[in-house]
């Protein structure tokens, strides 16, 4: 029953419609009714402490008699004690049933211990009561002002404490309407002309903190007023309730209902006892009705079919999961009848999916809060730090809590009253996780008494420890479960399937993308006060997730569909393992490097082992397998062009090779190491590099294969520098069978860069790729063409510049990064012919299908990034062009990327002496100089071996400057 104050309805003080009396006499006639009221709940109670054979019983019936006696005789605002006389008159109608035929030795089970409970709540309000009137006496007035407030505290604690009495469960009888007969009849009234039938109960208030849910509500208030009826699903702490009342005030719900908005709550039931008795009951009582006689559907029904009317049944969890077989089979009915009735429109919250079957319920899944309305929630409760201030803090931490709305109320209300800083509250976080939403008792104020309301609903407990090990089991997989694997993953639970649903039901988890997941609160809890994973379940997860890296290969298969889809469960289980296995484990380490080469080839992103790596123990046993996985993770760093971390990771590969002896390995992740400072601008590190490897002890054990690479990448580096001339370019490591023909290549495109016959470059260019078109090797084939594109551009033939592109663009088994970068090229060349519009729209469907590479390798976003900034420059859009070239100097500092800061540089350079302010413009290019001189790069030359992002030669600010 709501814990708001009731007015007096229309059944026991019903006056003619359109009927106005004087205020005063209104608020004397009401009095009078309530006095006579309390006068009949009084001798009612008399009657009935005389019939009933407990002493304890008949103790609490003479203290509730005296509390209405004095509210009779001494309280001014007796109206306002018509609901705690309602609850006098209920507790005498429990008592009389409870306690028939009992005796004393009843009172050691559950009957003794809710009349314990009832007797301390009625002893403290005759306390209080009593302590107004003499308050009263002493101040000369005979009649006192109770606080509405505090009389609604009374009636909420006999809610609670009548709640603790199941008659069916304690007494096994329905209702004995013989004492109130009996007792009304000492009166000499009769009960049907009398008794009290019906109140308009008022239905809660909208919920004062309420956000993020503005559009919500709106959207399924079109829907009760539209006759749907609604379903509001979600875990505990979502708000389910809140929303339910923000949508019965809303003005049009208002307007269509009136006063026939109805809240009827089941929250505080034992679902494992409840009946359909108990459950039509509350059902009555949150109407303002009575149920009398045995068909309470009939009267229920009655009632509401008498005009329009919305019902929400909160907290339907209670009911939905009762366990007694009579409540099984009757409530479903009931509530399917009911929503049956012409203009009655139910809205029902739950966490559970188990709604009443028959009823076309509108099924919504609460959503957890966005970042603003989060941030909204959680400043409007903690104030010790201002929100600009502690915001970005507390961004980080709000996410953690997946912006579950309890959670943030708990944690706002904890830092608040604890007077924690924003520093500290991270800390306490951090230490104690899950165990800071626990900041109080009840299901509003702890995140613990929350969830068990959920663990302990008879569906879970069914589960018995299974449930449990799932639970434990998906709340440690960052991903969740693969619904599609949960078999193969756990043998040992052949149910999973369907634990799993129940599960889902009960709102504990939830499907997403193929994977049962938990929300973050739910996941700390269970991790931080459940049982640990068990390990035969973490066995059999390693066992299969091993085994598809093992049997993963380079080719798009089965194997690699389920690293891709799972690939951070995996990540997971091997950085579990890597820090809980002992120092020999060779199949873990072997694993970690199988799996970073599975990322590579399928899924490069981001990955969180290399802490674990780097703890790997390092003995003789383990130099090997800790250099591979350093390796392998070095070459996921190089495809996501993360070269700093690259180069770390390959430092720390070499340095064990060469401890356990093997320089091949050695001297092939030094290479790998001078070509990633190519690829940042870095030529005369990698040049230096190259030739140290050359001078080295180690050179003579390195194979002639190794040996050539080294000299294909020293020739690159010393390509860029002008350190050597194009005829000695790549000539040693023209005659390796491996690196042979890709030193031809460059050879012949070196000399082009250094000034060569262009001519006898294209003949020499078009010669090989004729004799190797026919091998299908997408690499090679790309590698002339894009010299050949290189050679039309430089001599103005832009038209065949971009068919050669587009050839590279088109080649078969070409890959979707070499598309993306030709394809935004040739925008380049699309820019220079004037066409700036079909240029940027190139861009665009360059990046489209390719976000993959965009978002994930940083080269690649740099060389999108600067063409599209010499796009809008050449367009004469110098502040877009300004916006790009700030951009990437900035991810060029990041990536202590050295080529790419360059260009941008002179670019706004350039931009600044198109708007004259030549000081600016010669700063930048002053900066640019400086930059060459760091990479070993002639400034005259800073776009030789890169004609394609050359900029038009109507800027000539550059050159102007080189030449004084």
């Amino acid at each position: 029953m709501s814990s708001k104050k009731t007015k007096a309805g229309p059944g026991r003080f019903k006056k003619p419609k359109g009927s106005k009396q004087p205020a005063h006499v209104t608020e004397e006639s009401q009095d009078d009714s309530i006095s006579q009221l309390l006068g009949v709940t009084i001798a009612a109670i008399n009657a009935t402490k005389d019939l009933v054979p407990i002493d304890l019983a008949k103790g609490i019936l003479g203290t509730i008699a005296n509390i209405l006696t004095l509210a009779q005789s001494v309280i001014k605002n007796k109206s306002d004690f018509q609901a705690i006389a309602d609850k006098c008159e209920t507790i005498r109608e429990i008592l009389g049933r409870a306690t028939k035929d009992a005796t004393e030795d009843d009172l050691r089970g559950h009957l003794g211990h809710a009349l314990t409970q009832l007797n301390k709540s009625v002893n403290r309000i005759n306390s209080d009561v009593a302590s107004r009137k003499e308050q009263g006496f002493w101040a000369r007035l005979f009649a006192v002002t109770i606080d509405r407030d505090k009389i609604a505290a009374w009636e909420k604690d006999l809610d609670r404490v009548i709640g603790l009495f199941n008659f069916e469960a304690i007494a096994g009888m329905g209702i004995d309407m013989k004492l109130v007969k009996k007792a009304l009849e000492l009166m000499g009234n009769d009960p049907s002309i009398n008794a009290p039938k019906n109140r308009q109960i008022k239905p809660p208030s909208r919920p004062t903190m309420l956000y993020g849910r503005d559009d919500l509500v709106a959207e399924l208030t079109n829907l009760v007023v539209n006759d749907e009826h609604l379903a509001l699903i979600g875990p505990g702490g979502m708000g389910k309730s809140s929303v339910a009342k923000a949508i019965i005030n809303e003005p049009l719900v208002i307007k269509k209902f009136a006063d026939r908005r109805f809240f009827v709550t089941y929250d505080g039931l034992d679902p494992s006892t409840i009946t359909f008795r108990t459950f039509m009951t509350c059902f009555a009582e949150a109407l303002g009705i009575e149920i009398v006689g045995a068909n309470p559907v009939r009267q229920i029904s009655t009632f509401l079919d008498s005009a329009s009317a919305l019902v929400v049944l909160d907290n339907a969890e209670t009911f939905e999961e009762a366990s007694a077989s009579s409540a099984l089979g009757d409530i479903p009915p009931a509530i399917a009848e009911i929503a049956g009735i012409s203009g009655v429109i139910l809205v029902l919250t739950s966490r559970s999916r188990r709604n009443a079957p028959n009823v076309e319920w509108i099924t919504k899944d609460i959503p957890t809060l966005d970042l603003s309305s989060a941030q909204a929630a959680f400043f409007r409760i903690y104030h010790l730090a201002s929100r600009s201030d502690a915001e970005e803090d507390m961004k980080g931490l709000l996410k953690e809590l997946d912006f579950h709305p309890l959670s943030i109320n708990i944690l706002a209300n904890a830092a608040q009253q604890s007077g924690w800083s924003p520093t500290t509250l991270l800390k306490r976080w951090n230490d104690r996780h899950s165990k800071v939403l626990d900041g109080g008792k009840g299901k509003l104020q702890s995140l613990s008494d929350t969830m068990q309301l959920s663990l302990s609903s008879p569906s879970v407990q069914n589960l018995g420890k299974d449930g449990l090990r799932a639970l434990a089991i998906i709340a440690f997989l960052p991903q969740g479960l693969n619904e599609s694997l949960a078999s193969d993953l756990l043998p040992s639970l052949p149910q999973i399937d369907a634990i799993c649903d129940v599960l889902c039901i009960q709102s504990l988890v939830y499907r997403q993308d193929n994977f049962l997941k938990m929300l973050a609160p739910i996941r700390h809890y269970v991790r931080d006060s459940l049982q640990a994973p068990d390990p035969t379940c973490l066995q059999e997860i390693r066992a299969f997730y091993y085994r598809i890296v093992y049997s993963c290969s380079e080719e798009r298969d089965q194997y690699a569909d389920i690293v891709i889809s799972d690939h951070l469960n995996i990540e997971h289980m091997v950085a579990f393992n890597l820090a809980n296995i002992p120092d020999d484990a060779e199949e873990t380490y072997n694993t970690c490097w199988q799996f970073l080469e599975c990322l590579q080839w399928h899924l490069p992103c981001p990955t969180t082992l290399t802490p674990a790596i780097s703890k790997i123990v390092e003995n003789s046993s383990t130099w090997i397998l800790k250099a591979r996985c350093w390796s392998n993770l070095a070459q996921l760093y190089g495809t996501l062009s993360q070269l700093v971390e690259e180069s770390q990771a390959l430092q720390a590969a070499e340095a064990l090779y060469l401890t356990a002896g093997d320089p091949e390995m050695m001297g092939d992740c030094l290479i790998t190491r001078a070509d990633g400072l190519r690829a940042q601008g870095r030529f005369i590190q990698s040049q230096n590099l190259l030739e140290d490897l050359q001078h080295s002890d180690s050179w003579e054990s390195l194979s002639e294969t190794t040996k050539a690479r080294a000299w294909h990448f020293l020739d690159i580096a010393r390509m860029y520098t002008f350190t050597a001339s194009a005829d000695e370019l790549f000539v040693k490591s023209a005659e390796d069978r491996v690196w042979g023909l890709d030193s031809k290549i460059q050879h012949w495109r070196a000399k082009f860069y250094h000034g060569g016959d262009a001519v006898q470059v294209k003949t020499d260019l078009e010669d090989l790729f004729v004799q190797h078109v026919g091998t299908r090797d997408a690499r090679t084939l790309e590698d002339l063409l894009q010299g050949l594109a290189d050679v039309a551009y430089c001599e103005g033939r832009l038209s065949e510049a971009m068919d050669i592109l587009q050839k590279i663009i088109e080649m078969d088994g070409q890959s979707a990064e070499g598309v993306l970068w030709s394809t935004v090229w040739k925008a380049h060349v699309v820019s220079k012919q004037g066409d700036y519009n079909l240029a940027r729209e190139l861009i665009h469907q360059a990046l489209e299908p390719f976000q993959f590479f965009s978002l994930r390798n940083s080269l690649t976003f740099l060389h999108q990034s600067y063409c599209s900034a010499c796009i809008e420059l050449t367009a004469g859009e110098c502040d877009r062009a300004e916006t790009y070239f700030t951009a990437i100097i900035e991810a060029c500092d990041m990536q202590s990327n050295l080529l790419r800061k360059a260009f941008s540089i002179r670019g706004l350079g350039e931009i600044a002496f198109a708007r004259s302010n030549f000081a600016l413009a010669t700063q930048h290019f002053y900066e640019t100089r400086s930059l060459c001189a760091e990479m070993g790069v002639p400034p005259q030359h800073l776009y030789s071996c890169m004609p394609l992002d050359t900029l038009p030669n109507k800027f000539e600010g550059w050159a102007l400057f080189l030449k004084g």
